[in-house]
């Protein structure tokens, strides 16, 4: 998302992007007044960039110190990444299962061609990120290639599920970016695949299978680091 002012990204993904990449540290204060200087703006687009990163899980507002960046989602990470496998299969399964209802003429939802086409274009355009070694942009083209096989399934109850943990999913896929974003990006279109193929129970596992590698490589990089005392 960009300014239609000046091409800049929207406050909002530069502080998101700043929390995830750490440029904010977890506990930091976001004081309205500073972040406006820090990032060119009034103080009316950072609070509602606050509000909508509190609502990702991203900021916390706290009685008697405002608004500070969240905790890191470390400590969270397998309850994540279980919730995340049960979740984005069902999606993958309810998409798949459009694709027979759609063949039927029994879906006539207009959103499906261009959700399916915008896919395509995520996955190029990740192709791309990935032979420029342009690693760090793969973090929100993941995300976005999430929400819309969500979007694909028409389940409002999965998309809005899926978007209260998908600031911490994403902050988790930063911390593994280097070992997992190059191996990951080519199973998404194992994926879509199965869903475009209308294969229910393959779509569902691959999709469980992809999350749980994510998983695998993610705690197998935290095991890699020195522990700080």
């Amino acid at each position: 998302m960009t300014d239609s002012n000046d091409g800049k990204p929207d406050v909002g993904t530069q502080i998101r992007t700043d929390i995830i990449t750490g440029k904010l540290e977890p506990g930091s204060k976001l004081r309205e007044v500073a972040l406006a200087e820090r990032y060119e703006v009034s103080r009316i687009p950072i609070r509602e960039a606050l509000r909508a990163l509190e609502a990702d899980g991203l900021v916390e507002s706290r009685k008697y110190s405002g608004s500070v960046v969240a905790p890191s989602p470390v400590e969270d990470a397998e309850d994540l990444f279980e919730i995340r496998i049960v979740l984005e299969s069902a999606t993958a399964k309810r998409a798949a299962r459009r694709v027979a209802e759609r063949t039927a003429g029994q879906d006539p939802d207009s959103r499906w061609a261009d959700v399916r086409a915008e896919i395509d274009a995520i996955l190029d355009a990740g192709d791309v990120v990935i032979e420029q070694e342009r690693f760090e942009d793969l973090a929100v083209l993941n995300m976005r290639f999430h929400f819309a096989i969500a979007e694909l399934s028409g389940s409002l109850s999965f998309i809005s599920l899926l978007r209260q943990i998908s600031g911490k999913i994403e902050w988790l896929y930063s911390l593994n970016l280097m070992r997992r974003g190059p191996q990951a990006w080519p199973e998404h279109r194992e994926i879509i695949a199965a869903i475009d193929a209308g294969q229910v129970e393959q779509a569902a596992e691959v999709m469980a299978r992809h999350v749980r590698r994510s998983r695998d490589s993610y705690f197998a990089t935290m095991s890699e680091r020195p522990r700080t005392t």
